[in-house]
């Protein structure tokens, strides 16, 4: 991940040079890369919406032809086909978003690799003596409870049923955990970059659903 680890290194020493601080660097950098993303975050959210929507329709072609598989596929392709629906819509923006993801990692758990000194990355920042090692319990606390706030926000469970719905309510309260506690592992600077990313993550979610719930219903039209 080299390739992209590289420019997103030189942006983070860049916006500390500006600042001069390591962990309002962070938070900056946070925002920065998020902006650039949000693009393929719009795309991947209203693919998911829109899969969401028709499914209540999938599930009725479902037990109409559940005993004809290959008609209940033909079914679900023309349902696609006529709704404009890319069942893999929003695969393409999160695997583009992934690598640039695991190259923030590589660069926030090794900054020192990237021109930025480790004088720097001990900087002490709010309560933390230092940004390098980890930080026990609040910024922990912090990622696991915006990881759950982000992932609420982003939930798709009502559009869900049975196995999905009970998968995805399974991954909103386990992956906060598992967030939590790989905080108390990884440093401070890191898990910072983990929480502004769910704050940021949130918001925009927030933003992009906001106009939609704004509009006025078909039925309250017609009168």
């Amino acid at each position: 991940m080299s390739f992209i680890a590289e420019p997103l290194g030189r942006l983070l020493l860049m916006v500390y040079g500006i600042v001069g601080n390591y962990g309002i660097a962070i938070i900056i950098f946070t925002i920065l890369v998020k902006m650039i993303m949000i693009p393929l975050t719009i795309k991947q959210t209203k693919s998911m919406k829109n899969m969401q929507e028709i499914q209540p329709k999938i599930k009725e072609i479902q037990k109409k032809y559940q005993n004809d598989k290959e008609k209940m596929n033909e079914k679900v392709m023309e349902l696609y086909k006529e709704h404009n629906v890319n069942p893999f819509g929003g695969c393409l923006p999160l695997l583009i978003q992934f690598p640039i993801i695991i190259g923030l990692f590589t660069v926030l758990r090794q900054p020192e690799n990237y021109g930025i000194a480790q004088e720097i990355v001990e900087a002490g920042f709010l309560w933390m003596p230092s940004l390098s090692a980890p930080d026990p319990w609040i910024l922990p606390v912090l990622a696991g409870a915006t990881t759950y706030l982000s992932s609420k926000t982003m939930s798709s469970a009502k559009g869900a049923g049975g196995q999905q719905e009970s998968m995805q309510k399974m991954m909103l309260y386990f992956f906060p955990l598992m967030i939590f506690w790989w905080g108390r592992s990884f440093p401070a600077g890191l898990t910072l970059y983990w929480v502004v990313s769910n704050l940021f993550q949130t918001v925009q979610q927030l933003a992009i659903h906001r106009p939609a719930s704004l509009l006025p219903h078909k039925g309250s039209e017609a009168k």
